[in-house]
């Protein structure tokens, strides 16, 4: 048994995995997007957002026994319609001790991580063994411009994608679309390049870049100012070149 910090738990989630699901979101992520959408999920410890009605705790800690106690209540549900329980955050392979004894201790449903693959090899290769499908997050293909958007070189990233295409693990790419970064023909062409051949890729979803990701940031005290034009739109045309390899799902 270990001990983990989660700022949310969500269910009857239609969009992290099949069926109808449970989402658990882990606290703390080593990466800084610059269109996070969850802000609070980003510091690994609790802490206050100011709200409306005054300041609420965001974050708690929890044993992996007693998460994978709840989750297991909803276990009749989720065979009845062929659903799960999806971890996300955060980085859900930001806390790998208490993520993988929640893991082994729900093996009895579907499990699903949703990751940015931002982890040591070792630490992806463990989860990998005890999980049923990945939602894995494809930011950018080039270093620099990684490194610019999300505060993290992507060798790390890349390299457990390669991994997991290895692996004969299901899996899902999403691709956050987001304007004027990763939006361009180079960028598709490349995607198409590193996942050409893996026949354990199910789909590619594209999620579209909304003006609202900036809505919490003022409960932290925090100004959302991203380097690209929030006004723009993303140039969704250009996903074609992987809907001609891939079968793609546009959110």
């Amino acid at each position: 048994m270990s001990r983990g910090t989660i700022f949310s738990i969500e269910d009857f989630a239609i969009n992290d995995g099949p069926g109808i699901r449970t989402t658990v979101f882990l606290k703390g992520c080593p990466l800084r997007c610059a269109w996070c959408h969850n802000p609070e999920g980003q510091e690994f410890q609790p802490q206050y957002l100011q709200k409306r009605d005054g300041p609420e705790l965001c974050g708690y800690e929890i044993s992996s026994e007693e998460l994978s106690q709840k989750l297991l209540r909803n276990k009749a549900i989720f065979k009845a319609n062929g659903g799960g329980v999806t971890f996300t955050g955060g980085e859900p392979l930001a806390q790998p001790e208490f993520l993988n004894d929640t893991l082994k201790a729900t093996k009895e449903i579907h499990r699903a991580i949703e990751t940015s693959g931002y982890a040591p090899r070792e630490v992806f290769d463990k989860i990998l063994e005890n999980i049923d499908l990945v939602l894995f997050d494809i930011k950018h293909t080039d270093s620099e411009s990684h490194m610019k958007y999300t505060g993290v070189d992507n060798s790390a990233i890349l390299g457990n994608l390669s991994a997991l295409k290895e692996s004969q693990k299901s899996f899902v790419v999403r691709i956050p679309l987001i304007p004027g970064v990763n939006d361009s023909v180079e960028n598709m062409k490349k995607i198409a390049d590193i996942l050409r051949g893996a026949k354990n890729l199910s789909r590619i979803e594209i999620l579209r870049y909304h003006k609202t990701a900036g809505a919490k940031y003022s409960m932290l005290g925090r100004e959302y100012a991203p380097p690209f034009d929030t006004n723009a739109a993303p140039q969704v045309q250009n996903c074609s070149l992987l809907s001609e390899e891939f079968n793609v799902i546009i959110l």
